[in-house]
């Protein structure tokens, strides 16, 4: 793997050398349900985020959008010391992922020639086990060259890329798609109907506000409910993500709630803290998400420019914040951070740079957790459905329209806090 110039100088420390021969799980499909997952973010959804947003609980993690061509051209390298897979060019890494995250991990291409995103797709298939069309970046480096959300213009284009992909990746592979809103419901759902009708993508993805909407605006989450209804009708199994405005776990259940969606994803407020994705309370960023994700990130090789952003933008909220903790502590790390150039630079104010093999290994046996709890409520599942075909419940009798009034109502009434809560 190549090495990149701006990590510290200080010799890495051993590490026990990773099979990746052998998967990690079981291959099967990407599960797009019932979970809140990372958003694709440009600088911040790099290797060492995803790999603690699935450690804090994030059930699926989108890696940052890639030019098709800047993919294509890339070649293939792993790090048998750390186990991460290098897509570079020139010496420098263009895509890095590892092994661990596989399972959970989706790739964004971001493409305006079917030709093109079909071999970027292609290259990166065995690596990943999904793969994204981004048409909802409003950035001009992005819709300049008829990518991200300039395919919402050209939508028999942006149909096309999306069965060249699929028929590019092996069928193990998911497709999915992510779009915002167009500024008229109308035009909104037909988008929606043709794409659910290339039979190509197996998620949607709709970030909830249009084009035009700067991040400081309140994203139309409510449009989303005409969305999943169509999206139920044409294809029950097609699943619904919501993007915009989404801090936790608490929010993306009301959000479900509201919508019907499937699941929802999280972008600024990872960015922030990627401990949102657990249940309970978020970690404190001084004395755990910074030391960890440096540690993690020098172990990986991460670039050191990358890496500074990331460290800059985590923050704790007040609630976590431990007793004692001061303005002019946070201040100095802040100060202390950038000045420095390389890892060394922060090393002394974190208590050290090494011990990233321990933060990988917590982030693998995290995920072994979730796959032997995902084991056993399948085997559950299977009980279950064998005694109730061995025991099937009697035919109750027809309901009165006043029962199924009372279910109405009481319905309403479970979700009416929810839809205040958003």
């Amino acid at each position: 793997m190549i090495r990149q110039a701006s990590s510290s100088s200080s010799p890495a420390p051993p590490a026990k050398r990773i099979k990746l021969d052998a998967p990690l799980v079981s291959p099967r499909p990407l599960n797009y349900k019932d979970g809140v997952v990372l958003a694709p973010m440009v600088r911040s959804s790099t290797l060492p985020s995803r790999l603690l947003a699935l450690k804090y609980g994030a059930d699926l993690v989108w890696g940052p959008e890639t030019v098709d061509k800047a993919i294509i051209g890339c070649e293939r390298a792993v790090d048998e010391r750390t186990g991460v897979v290098s897509y570079h060019r020139g010496g420098n890494p263009i895509f890095t992922c590892h092994p661990i995250e596989k399972p959970y991990l989706v790739y964004q291409i971001g493409s305006s020639t079917p030709e093109l995103a079909a071999q970027a797709a292609s290259k990166v298939s065995q690596d990943v086990s999904g793969i994204d069309l981004n048409c909802g970046c409003p950035k001009p480096f992005s819709t300049l060259g008829g990518m991200g959300a300039a395919l919402l213009s050209t939508p028999d284009l942006l149909c096309d890329i999306l069965k060249a992909i699929r028929r590019a990746v092996p069928p193990e592979v998911s497709v999915s798609v992510k779009i915002r809103l167009l500024p008229k419901e109308e035009d909104t759902l037909s988008l929606v109907r043709k794409i659910v009708e290339t039979r190509a993508v197996r998620c949607l993805t709709v970030h909830c506000r249009t084009r035009n909407m700067r991040m400081t605006e309140k994203a139309q989450v409510e449009r989303l409910t005409s969305i999943v209804k169509l999206c139920r009708e044409l294809d029950p199994n097609l699943a619904v993500i919501q993007n915009g405005d989404c801090t936790g776990r608490d929010v993306a259940k009301n959000v479900r709630a509201l919508t019907g969606c499937d699941s929802v994803m999280i972008a600024t407020a990872a960015e922030s803290n990627l401990s949102c994705f657990r249940e309970g309370p978020m970690a404190d960023a001084a004395s755990e998400l910074i030391p960890s994700y440096a540690r993690l990130a020098y172990f990986l090789n991460n670039g050191w420019g990358n890496s500074k952003h990331c460290l800059s933008q985590l923050k704790s909220p007040p609630s976590v914040a431990p007793a004692g903790a001061s303005k002019s502590a946070k201040r100095q790390f802040r100060e202390v951070l950038s000045k420095a150039k390389t890892y060394d630079g922060i090393s002394e104010h974190i208590g050290g740079i090494d011990g990233g093999e321990e933060v990988l290994e917590s982030v693998s046996s995290a995920l072994a957790t979730r796959e032997r709890q995902l084991s056993e409520v399948h085997s559950e599942e299977i009980l279950s459905t064998a005694t109730d075909a061995e025991h099937p419940e009697p035919e109750r009798p027809p309901r009165s329209p006043r029962n199924v009034a009372h279910d109405l109502f009481e319905v309403e009434g479970a979700i009416a806090p929810a839809l205040l809560a958003v």
